[in-house]
């Protein structure tokens, strides 16, 4: 766009100089989520807490409606999500080794690449993942529900193992929600 001297109002002049300085003098403020905790007093514009890229070990989480929230790429090990809400949550890369999922809800989460080995997912619903690339070895899954999640052949076949039980929510039995 081309500005051509005293042609625009002065008061749109103005304006424009104003929000310049505004622009320039302003520090961009961003959620600081180096350090793990602390989180929620530094995030109260946010709807959710974001948990991406923090420290999660041995965090409590238990009850707690979670759902869309990001956990992408945190660590989560020995973690309590026991009975927690996290529909639609985003776990992308994190590591949940040895966390305690039983009777969650993790349906439509985004799991891709991520460590589940030793987790507790007994009587999880987990319909609707997308998990390929995942390890859920060792992980206790009796009664849980995998109707229409995406995961690795291979991954499938070990939990058909190990598959046993019914969902007491969805009343899906594991081995069918695994295709086994």
């Amino acid at each position: 766009m081309r500005i051509v001297p005293h042609t625009m109002p002065m008061q749109h002049l103005l304006f424009s100089v104003l929000l310049a300085i505004v622009c320039l003098v302003s520090p961009a403020f961003a959620l600081d989520t180096s350090e793990g905790f602390g989180l929620q007093d530094r995030a109260l514009f946010q709807e959710k807490v974001d948990y991406t890229l923090t420290n999660q070990t041995g965090t409590d989480f238990h009850g707690q409606q979670l759902q869309s929230t990001s956990f992408a790429g945190a660590v989560g090990r020995q973690a309590d999500f026991h009975g927690a809400n996290l529909h639609g949550a985003i776990m992308t890369q994190g590591a949940f080794s040895e966390a305690d999922f039983h009777d969650a809800d993790l349906s439509d989460a985004l799991m891709d690449r991520a460590d589940f080995v030793k987790t507790d997912l007994r009587n999880t619903i987990l319909t609707g993942i997308i998990a390929s690339g995942s390890s859920f070895t060792d992980a206790l899954i009796e009664g849980a529900d995998f109707s229409d999640a995406l995961l690795d052949r291979d991954d499938q076949r070990r939990l058909c193992r190990d598959a046993d039980g019914i969902n007491p929510t969805t009343g899906v039995a594991t081995r069918d929600s695994l295709g086994c």
